[in-house]
């Protein structure tokens, strides 16, 4: 059967992307193949890097040369060969740039399906002309209300939120909104040359005047001789005067430092637009109804509220032909949403606020619809954020895709996933180096045998949650009531010198009860919050300069005596700035190569050859390796060579001790999936010396990690509450939930089925509580079945 048409396999020869190690691997087509290992053991780089990276650049083979250079596309892969393998489609978790205009609808595509139902089926007022679907968008000129350009908000401020404390005079830094430092300095020396008392407390200065400081549209220009300093020489200079509320308004719209934005957004209120009333759409589009409702009101139900309303409105007495078809083919399409378990989204939620599964899901919807066979849909994680009982209706829904005639490769963790697979491609048997050989790939049932697999234990050997004491609570927090989203005057304790899981169907609320969670309420003391968001947006950022591990290895650098004899300081040791860098490609690594009808495409440096640096700087040796060298090994290799060097050591210790002992020091942020941004931020928390209480508060902290590591990291948080600390965990990993001191479980179902607090207590008790959806989940957890 070997290379026939009717091969059923795809057949990977000799695959060498990232660890792997020259792999062979035979994988069947029209089935369902689940990839396994501890993270980092290369199963995505085997199904991402390889399988389907392969199939993309064939496709891209078939694009004319002028189009293919308007793709963004991936180098081929280092293989030897891939027999067997058809085109393939990928839903990845990662996320685009995010986008206020993006919405559940614009991702679904369903929001083109209810335009297109009110252009044609509306119900409109007597004489007014009939509208074309552009007009139901608020992303269109044509639709978007032209108050708040289609966003539904306008943003301002007020005295109170600019001038936290009017006891203070301006000079004392009454105006907390303005910039710091010297343009900070500057908007002051200006007032004072205006002839404004800059000393006076800001309550006693005149109401005129505090209005035009804050509000005015004017920028005066002026003259402005600085006061004398007696180490410095001050020229006079021309200074151009803003106001608080321009300024702030300003940098919240311009600004590209997330940072800056998020220091302008605590000075805004937030209301609805007056002119659409948060509609966002122009005031025509909004008289056009449906069943009752505008588009606005339909796109704000919950998914399982509008196919409802829609299944009702079709079959009504006196519906049009047009609006039983376009509804019947809307309810079929939000049905493929509600099956994943997203019925409580609505079509108006943006999608900056969706968890990484929850958009995976979203696309999975989409797909589903799009009547595809004979394709290879390769996965990532789709369980992840789901319940165990959303878990279920995945299930059927890849089972769905495979039936359609599809092939179905899917990177998991979750043991329910894997079970159900025809075919299980286990890699590993540890991560990076240690890992990168396909220790079995075949039925799930005999992975039993195979002794080398960190899956096969956790898979076939289930034994009861270890009896332990649950911790006694020290205190008690009490962030409620707390009225927010779904949330409606929720109030519950959490207590404290105990490890607490959040537990709860997907959209009950579990993130909005922890958020409430902050400084302010009383017993906090000092706030950790581990999320999930990248350590940085560009490939400079990475995880040696994140946790100032960087700093250390350039101090060493230092001190050698080659660097001491050419005066060398720790910034010739800098790929960011210039000095040490190599200027060819200003210490990327690779440079951008522009072809002729062709897609640019990125080739290691000419010069450097991907190391940084000029070739001064890497003459410089520590103990034998080059600074590029350094950044080049894995943080378990590093670990072994700098355990005489305390600074660095413990650094390196914490990072193993989460799990990471396979990735590089230099190992751009940007190749970090969420799980390990938030596992190298725990370690960063978890190498500074910590002597008052901390709250660690960590949003579902098992994502993309394989039992084995789930160990690992919880020994890690049972160490944290053992040195005094309290830990809150919004988690859907029962495994996890039983060795819990405390769980709060809300529910019972999502959206505004959800949104209250359906048991709360130790494990063993809320495992029996009638109402949750969690219970007999967790009950299974407890009792070691699987």
């Amino acid at each position: 059967m070997h290379d026939t048409p009717h091969d059923p396999y795809v057949r990977v020869r000799d695959a060498r992307e990232h660890n792997l190690a020259g792999v062979d691997v035979d994988i069947p087509r029209d089935a369902l193949v689940v990839f396994t290992g501890v993270s980092g053991s290369g199963k995505s780089s085997l199904a991402f890097g390889t399988i389907y990276a392969e199939a993309q650049r064939r496709y891209f083979e078939s694009v004319a040369p002028y189009a293919r250079r308007l793709i963004h596309q991936v180098g081929a892969p280092a293989v030897g060969e891939i027999t067997g393998l058809p085109p393939a489609v990928s839903l990845e978790q990662r996320r685009s740039s995010p986008n206020a205009r993006s919405s559940v609808g614009t991702v679904t595509t369903l929001s083109n399906s209810l335009r297109m139902l009110f252009s044609r089926a509306g119900r409109y007022p007597e004489g007014a002309e009939r509208l074309d679907s552009d007009s139901f968008s608020p992303n269109t000129a044509a639709g978007a209300c032209p108050s708040c350009h289609g966003l539904g908000l306008i943003h301002d401020t007020n005295e109170e939120l600019l001038v936290p404390d009017p006891s203070l005079s301006i000079r004392q830094g009454a105006i907390a909104a303005w910039p710091g430092a010297w343009q900070g300095k500057n908007l002051r020396d200006v007032l004072d040359t205006l002839g404004h008392d800059v000393d006076r407390p800001w309550r006693e200065l005149d109401a005129e005047d505090r209005e035009w400081i804050l509000f005015t549209d004017e920028q005066p220009v002026v003259t402005v001789h600085p006061v004398r300093e007696a180490d410095r020489i001050q020229r006079p200079y021309r200074g151009t005067y803003m106001s608080a509320r321009r300024y702030v308004l300003r940098t919240f719209s311009d600004s590209k430092s997330p940072s800056l934005r998020a220091k302008a957004e605590r000075f805004l209120t937030s209301a609805p637009c007056p002119a659409c009333g948060g509609g966002r759409l122009r005031p025509e589009a909004l008289a056009v109804t449906f069943a009752g409702r505008n588009v606005a009101e339909l796109a704000a139900l919950p998914l399982t509220a509008l196919s409802c309303l829609l299944s009702t409105a079709a079959t009504a007495e006196g519906a049009s032909e047009t609006a039983r078809v376009l509804t019947e083919d809307l309810v079929a399409r939000i049905g493929t949403v509600t099956e994943l378990g997203l019925g409580y989204l609505s079509l108006d939620r943006a999608t900056p606020t969706l968890s990484n599964g929850e958009l995976q899901r979203l696309r999975l919807a989409t797909q589903l619809r799009s009547g595809l066979f004979g394709v290879v849909y390769v996965l990532d994680e789709p369980s992840a954020g789901l319940h165990p009982a959303d878990t279920e209706a995945l299930l059927v829904v890849l089972d769905r895709l495979k039936a359609a005639g599809n092939s179905v490769f899917v990177v998991e963790h979750h043991l329910n996933v894997v079970r159900h697979a025809d075919w299980l491609v286990d890699v590993g048997p540890r991560a990076g180096v240690h890992g990168g050989r396909v220790l079995y790939s075949g039925p799930p049932e005999y992975l039993a045998g195979v002794e080398a697999s960190a899956t096969r234990r956790f898979l076939f050997d289930r034994a009861p949650a270890p009896a332990r004491t649950v911790r006694e609570p020290a205190g008690w927090l009490r962030p409620g009531p707390v009225t927010r989203h779904n949330l409606r005057a929720v109030d519950t304790a959490f207590p404290t010198g105990v490890l607490t899981a959040v537990t709860g169907v997907s959209g009950s609320g579990k993130s909005t009860l922890v958020d409430a969670l902050t400084e302010e309420v009383e017993g906090v003391g000092r706030l950790v919050t581990v999320d999930q968001r990248p350590i940085g947006r560009t490939p400079r950022s990475n995880l040696a300069t994140y946790t100032g591990l960087f700093d250390v290895v350039r101090k060493l650098f230092t001190e050698t005596e080659e660097a001491r004899a050419r005066g060398y300081k720790a910034g010739r040791f800098s790929f960011n700035v210039p000095g040490g860098r190599c200027e060819t490609c200003q210490g990327e690594g690779f440079v951008s190569v522009e072809l002729l009808f062709l897609p640019s495409t990125y080739a290691p440096c000419p010069d450097c050859h991907g190391a940084r640096y000029n070739p001064e700087t890497l003459q410089v040796r520590l103990r034998g390796l080059t600074v590029a060298e350094v950044l080049d090994l894995t943080v378990e290799s590093a670990a072994a060579f700098f355990d005489d060097t305390p600074a660095a050591a413990r650094s390196l210790r914490t990072l193993l001790d989460v799990g990471l002992g396979y990735l590089r020091l230099g190992q751009p942020a940007t190749e970090l999936s969420g799980g390990e941004a938030q596992r190298i931020k725990l370690a960063s928390e978890l190498q500074r010396p910590h002597r008052s209480p901390t709250l660690y508060v960590l949003d579902e902290p098992t994502t993309g990690l394989h039992p084995a590591d789930v160990e690992v990291l919880m020994r890690q948080l049972h160490g944290l509450v053992d040195a005094g600390h309290s830990v809150i965990v919004v988690e859907h990993d029962m495994d996890v939930v039983a060795t819990a001191d405390w769980v709060v479980d809300l529910g019972p179902g999502g959206g505004d089925q959800g949104g209250r607090v359906v048991a709360a207590g130790p494990p063993d008790l809320v495992a029996r509580a009638a109402d949750s959806r969690t219970a007999p989940y967790l009950a299974r957890a407890l009792s070691g079945r699987a």
